[in-house]
């Protein structure tokens, strides 16, 4: 009998509105220095001023380079809100403005517009239960070395 092969066939111009990975981990620290030299020198996280990025590969398409973030904020800060959780999730999605027009028609509260940058768009939301989203479209999802 013939072994069946399950292939999954990766359409690059798939647009459609929707979150494709996680983009970053957002969270209160009292103190943000301390906390990344903490997971510098306890679990060899290599940080910077920013926190800390994580690299993987897209395994539908190896070239492919996705960034997570990983920050400590300051508690408090304004970032988060009008959120008053301690944490907030980054989103890398794709066709930011379909998704965002998606989401009004949806009833679901956009806190900003949507604001373009050299790495990227962003916007934020807030879900259901209060909770800040921040939604971000690579400038260029495709990363080489």
């Amino acid at each position: 009998m013939e072994e069946q092969k399950n292939e999954t066939t990766v359409s690059t111009n798939d647009t459609t509105p929707k979150v494709t990975g996680v983009g970053g981990i957002f969270f209160f620290s009292d103190d943000p220095k301390a906390t990344k030299e903490w997971y510098r020198d306890n679990l060899g996280i290599d940080t910077n001023d920013y926190g800390a990025s994580f690299e993987s590969r897209n395994i539908d398409n190896p070239k492919e380079i996705n960034i997570l973030q990983w920050s400590p904020f300051k508690k408090g800060s304004e970032y988060f809100a009008p959120s008053t959780k301690e944490f907030m999730i980054n989103y890398r999605v794709q066709n930011i403005e379909g998704l965002v027009a998606k989401l009004k028609e949806n009833g679901v509260t956009v806190v900003d517009n949507i604001e373009s940058y050299d790495y990227g768009k962003f916007v934020h939301i807030m879900d259901m239960e209060g909770n800040k989203i921040e939604l971000w479209e690579p400038v260029n999802t495709v990363a080489e070395k």
